[in-house]
């Protein structure tokens, strides 16, 4: 038995889902007639109360093309330094929208609206046009930490007061919604646009869905083109989202009593110095000054226990669909025996 923490992206898909995709209504989504995709894209319009959106292959796509169709190259985009648009897209900010960036040191990936504020570049012609601020919920360096809502709304007041538009890298916003209660419709309410995946917490082989006006998601479309993102009979990937729509949000409480189980552990271990504190379902840990973190993941991998070292400091474990109880057992027994 392979017990996989190394993401929430390397699950399979369930026979219920396989069904589904087995199952599907398809068409040609280039030419918007694909019934699966269309229901989907629909759905989650409604669901987020927002007039439109898109279905993309993966989170990155989504956010490049927002971040792409919000802004003109020499833009300025403000984010916290440990965020995913910044550190794990490849750099697309700079090649996919000719914009910079401004990072700012924030809390476990969370920045506040008085950062943002003091970030905003004077309207002087030595500047970059500062433009559009991301958040990132849950955030996945800041170890699964969820914004307060208060401060996402006070975070739109000073965009509003800059025109500047904000947009959420929601990678992991369902499990934001199932840990600290909140409503779909709230964000929807607040950001201009909205990237949501699929193909993580949720348990789906790919997607991910770009939320947002209607004439700005008619933009998203043709960027979506221009990255060779026009998709064809997608609506078997559709099916499984909308499957894990309706199986596999509530479920998502599961992944998260089982981190902080793990997160409990590690925290009274003797090779670990420090643990984030676990709100939804990824544990980021280090270990003791002189610890060697590969030798570390080394040992675990020779029990059939896979996880990430994120920087030369810092593991990470991710709780998912595919990790059963039993399974969270064997590695914390496997975990006492390692000294």
């Amino acid at each position: 038995m392979i017990i996989d923490f190394r993401s929430d992206t390397v699950t399979k898909p369930t026979s219920g889902m396989m069904e589904a995709m087995m199952n599907a209504s398809v068409g040609d989504d280039v030419f918007m007639e694909d019934p699966t995709v269309n229901l989907l894209e629909k759905n989650m319009a409604d669901l987020f109360g927002m007039e439109a959106s898109l279905f993309c292959m993966s989170g990155t796509m989504s956010n490049q093309i927002a971040i792409t169709s919000h802004t003109r190259p020499g833009d300025e985009l403000i984010c916290e330094q440990e965020a995913h648009v910044y550190i794990y897209e490849g750099g697309g900010i700079a090649f996919n929208a000719g914009c910079q960036t401004r990072p700012i040191a924030g809390d476990r990936g969370r920045i506040r609206a008085e950062q943002v504020l003091k970030s905003i570049n004077a309207d002087d012609v030595h500047k970059a046009r500062t433009s559009i601020v991301c958040l990132e919920n849950t955030s996945n360096r800041g170890g699964g930490s969820c914004y307060e809502m208060e401060e996402i709304k006070q975070i739109r007041q000073v965009c509003d007061k800059h025109q500047l538009i904000l947009h959420l890298d929601g990678a992991r916003l369902f499990n934001a919604l199932i840990a600290k209660k909140e409503k779909p419709g709230e964000y929807g309410a607040i950001f201009h646009s909205i990237s949501v995946c699929f193909n993580k917490g949720l348990g789906c082989p790919a997607g991910s869905i770009l939320l947002g006006r209607e004439k700005f998601i008619l933009q998203a479309r043709r960027i979506r083109k221009k990255f060779g993102g026009g998709m064809r009979q997608a609506g078997f990937l559709a099916a499984t989202a909308l499957y894990a729509l309706d199986q596999n949000i509530e479920r998502l409480n599961t992944d998260h009593k089982h981190a902080k189980l793990i997160g409990e552990a590690l925290q009274k271990h003797p090779l670990v110095k420090m643990v984030l504190p676990v709100e939804t379902n990824l544990v980021i840990f280090e270990l003791n000054d002189g610890e060697d973190p590969a030798h570390f993941i080394s040992r675990l991998k020779g029990k059939d226990i896979l996880l990430l070292s994120i920087s030369n400091k810092r593991l990470r474990i991710v709780t998912h669909l595919d990790i059963s109880e039993e399974m969270v057992s064997v590695f914390l027994k496997t975990l006492a025996q390692i000294k």
